[in-house]
């Protein structure tokens, strides 16, 4: 059975990837994850416009999709990983805290599809990007024989 409090410090403190850009789970449920990253302006991309850097809005993206994913399995020990993942960006991310929510839009026997949306929570209607993920994920092996 899937333990949220486990996989969120999973996500938040054991993956090293997530500590190092300061990606946070704000709130989990099955299929569903919203994650932000707080402003820092190392994760400035463009000094002239004082955006955020395409990465930093990809990997939050891929992050929460992989989270949402991971959240509809079942079993807590299961692996998922990246499979595909296509960002369109719509406007600049400001030098502030950037959101994403994903929501599992299909989970089956090995894959699961997750659309994304991320904002700023200053102007939650001006979409930055948009993300669609698509991720694999093995469940472990059964010693049963």
């Amino acid at each position: 059975m899937m333990d949220f409090a486990v996989l969120q410090q999973v996500m938040n403190d054991l993956i090293p990837f997530n500590r190092f850009c300061g990606f946070r789970i704000v709130s989990i449920e099955p299929g569903k994850a919203r994650m932000e990253v707080p402003f820092r302006p190392e994760l400035i991309g463009d000094p002239t416009r004082n955006a955020l850097h395409g990465g930093v809005i990809s990997a939050l993206a891929d992050t929460c999709g992989g989270c949402a994913v991971w959240s509809s399995v079942k079993d807590m020990h299961s692996r998922v990983s990246t499979i595909d993942l296509r960002i369109d960006y719509l406007r600049p991310g400001k030098a502030e805290t950037l959101i994403a929510e994903a929501v599992v839009v299909r989970s089956g026997n090995r894959v699961g599809v997750c659309d994304v949306r991320l904002f700023h929570e200053s102007a939650p209607s001006d979409t930055v990007a948009t993300g669609m993920g698509v991720y694999n994920f093995s469940r472990p092996k059964n010693n049963d024989g």
